[in-house]
């Protein structure tokens, strides 16, 4: 899709003006300019943000294990979709994809597109988020704040569809995160968020983790970690954790690469009712399939025992890394996890932290913490039935 609008001729559409990208037609000095100095602003975020703390979760000493928590709520936007939103901008920039006259779009109403509009007020140059009608205001605000446009359609599955009709309409570029995330970061290294833990952990006591655990939206971070734990050669393995109604798990478990749900997930951030081409189940050693009212209870009984405020996605998160910890246990293995705290649950406070949202949904919480409750007490894993 980006190679034919490439070849469009000059057009004026939504105020915009956007040169042919044609191979014979080549970029002005103006814009090369324009782009090496885009190039420089992105990376200088990345020389300022990049390595996000690292913290610990106490454990009992003699259970042997460490786990710690990649934050990357602290990124100036909060949340992981910030190394992505910079990976997507280094990656159409230097594609030439994006000039100073490009018109930037959007298929999403989560932390992506707050991130996004970001990097696009950062450069100078128009972002416009394409979701569902339905979207939080908490989060129309966020994207809003920097600059950010939103074009609403009613059914979230029309969302693709329409980003790429309005780039095409306004002679623009279409971002299309669920396509460019495994490809836009440079896998091998170049400080990203793999290579930033293997990093932090050199003076720990178990510097090479027995396990990495993550979501999956886009697939792209979990594509990053796997491909690059096994380029540098190392025994780490990759858990992927993955909400109700996702596609991902059951196509994972199946093979079925065209695997639908047609089912939204309520984890913001991760799950997908479709298989997306950036995800890669290759370098994927285990998912893990939580359910909703887990991935909620373990982002409060985190704030419960450490105080920090965490979404859906890092309950997620946090739901597998305590069964892997116990299995560590019962073999015998000493080791350390890492996981990540995706993003802040200020974002969330209208939703997985009140009590009447969560009833509304249906979920039971009280079961999913007791086993936490009594997991970190004892060592014992007894999930609900």
């Amino acid at each position: 899709m980006d190679r034919e609008r490439a070849r469009r001729p000059r057009t004026r559409v939504c105020g915009i003006s956007e040169p042919s990208h044609h191979p014979a037609h080549h970029p002005s000095t103006r814009t090369r300019d324009w782009v090496h100095e885009a190039i420089r602003l992105v990376e200088a975020d990345a020389n300022r943000s990049a390595d996000t703390h690292l913290h610990v979760l106490p454990l009992p000493p003699e259970w042997g294990v460490e786990v710690y928590l990649k934050d990357e709520s602290v990124h100036p936007t909060g949340s992981l979709k910030h190394r992505l939103a910079r990976s997507l901008f280094l990656y159409g920039l230097a594609n030439g994809w994006i000039t100073e006259k490009t018109t930037l779009v959007e298929a999403s109403s989560g932390s992506t597109a707050v991130s996004e509009a970001y990097f696009a007020r950062l450069i100078g140059i128009p972002f416009v988020a394409v979701m569902p009608r339905a979207t939080s205001p908490e989060k129309i605000a966020l994207i809003e704040r920097y600059g950010g446009r939103c074009h609403f359609v009613d059914r979230a599955p029309d969302m693709y569809a329409e980003a790429e009709r309005l780039a095409h309409e306004c002679g623009g570029h279409y971002l299309d995160q669920f396509t460019h995330a495994e490809r836009a970061t440079d896998w091998r290294g170049n400080n990203n968020i793999a290579e930033s833990i293997v990093d932090q952990l050199a003076l720990e006591q178990h510097p090479v983790p027995e396990w990495i655990v993550v979501g999956a939206g886009t697939g792209g971070t979990s594509a990053t970690i796997g491909r690059y734990m096994r380029y540098r050669r190392l025994r780490t393995r990759l858990a992927v954790v993955d909400p109700e109604g996702s596609a991902f798990f059951p196509a994972w478990a199946t093979g079925a690469t065209d695997y639908t749900t047609g089912v939204a997930s309520r984890i913001e951030g991760i799950g997908r009712p479709r298989m997306e081409p950036s995800f890669m189940p290759g370098v994927i050693d285990l998912m893990i399939p939580v359910p909703d009212a887990a991935s909620v209870a373990a982002a409060r009984h985190l704030h419960a025992v450490t105080g920090r405020w965490a979404g859906g996605s890092t309950g997620t998160n946090l739901w597998g890394v305590w069964q892997l910890v116990a299995r560590m246990r019962s073999e015998g293995v000493r080791g350390s996890v890492v996981t990540l705290i995706c993003d802040g649950g200020e974002r969330y406070r209208h939703s997985y932290y009140d009590d009447g949202w969560v009833a509304a949904q249906g979920l039971d919480l009280a079961p999913y913490t007791a086993t936490l409750e009594r997991f970190l007490a004892t060592g014992e894993w007894a999930p609900p039935a």
